[in-house]
């Protein structure tokens, strides 16, 4: 994907994002990454500590990057959290690399599950 039509399927995810969620301002990466951590959890109707909004973001990076092969499901432990396993080293360098890899995921994983 070219980068002005990352930089456009972003912007408009963004805004749906924002409108289906009555935010007053564009989510940021971490914050869809957060709500895409919460479906997968299924515990939508309840309060986050500190440390579960961080282990949520990484349920929704680790639900992106398993189509990949990056990461394999393990399941889920007493409490209803799904469980992933490393499966093969993330080789993108730089912090840009990795947020354009992941915005290319969640515009594919929002475009399959809306």
């Amino acid at each position: 994907m070219e980068a002005w039509e990352l930089d456009f399927e972003w912007l408009q995810v963004r805004h749906k994002v924002k409108e289906q969620f009555s935010m007053s301002s564009l989510p940021d990466l971490q914050t869809i990454l957060f709500l895409i951590g919460v479906q997968e959890l299924g515990q939508l109707d309840r309060k986050f500590s500190k440390e579960e909004k961080q282990d949520l973001i990484h349920i929704g990076v680790c639900t992106l990057l398993a189509e990949d092969g990056y990461y394999v499901f393990q399941g889920r432990d007493e409490d209803g959290w799904p469980h992933w396993e490393q499966h093969k080293k993330f080789t993108l360098r730089g912090v840009d690399a990795q947020e354009e890899l992941l915005k290319e995921k969640v515009i594919g994983f929002l475009n399959i599950n809306s």
